[in-house]
């Protein structure tokens, strides 16, 4: 596999590797620095490539696991999830204002959820992989992932669902 070959199997989905890594890492230039660490060992390893039945699915696995390594070491004290690119153009002031508001919440509700759901959240309802891809992903059944996934939207609505109603009395 040469290099204009290698780019064009990697290009369609580098950015959902970015943004993977970006919602597991801490900052922009952790991101930056575990998806290049990716793209080097898809790269020293490209003459397998072929082999694969989906290279995306080993790229996402492989981002996934370097991450998550990352987060044990040393450095995982001074980490925590950053996502901000959540905005809707057409709402008004206030409604952008109380959407920021509610997706601060969603990302420290997140934050507090067991890596395996959090990992799903993000692929399913960010970066809209279908279950089976999350399943060989996640190298889970796709039950299992469906089930995590919907312990995890239960425990960000009932958390988001708390923090909208504090100070409203409910009869």
């Amino acid at each position: 596999m040469n290099q204009s070959e290698f780019i064009k199997t990697i290009n369609p989905f580098k950015d959902r590797l970015f943004r993977l890594a970006k919602r597991l890492l801490v900052s922009t230039e952790e991101a930056e620095d575990a998806t290049q660490e990716v793209l080097v060992r898809l790269w020293n390893n490209r003459g397998k490539l072929k082999s694969y039945n989906s290279v995306e699915a080993l790229a996402v696995t492989i981002t996934k696991n370097y991450c998550l390594d990352q987060l044990k070491s040393k450095r995982a004290t001074e980490m925590r999830i950053v996502h901000s690119n959540y905005t809707d153009r057409d709402a008004g002031l206030q409604q952008q204002a109380e959407d920021r508001d509610s997706w601060n919440w969603v990302e420290k509700i997140m934050d507090e959820l067991p890596e395996q759901q959090k990992i799903i959240v993000q692929l399913r309802d960010i970066e809209q992989y279908e279950f089976e891809e999350i399943a060989k992903m996640m190298d889970m059944n796709e039950t299992a992932v469906r089930v995590a996934l919907s312990r995890a939207r239960k425990a960000i609505r009932e958390e988001l669902t708390k923090k909208h109603s504090y100070g409203i009395k409910s009869n």
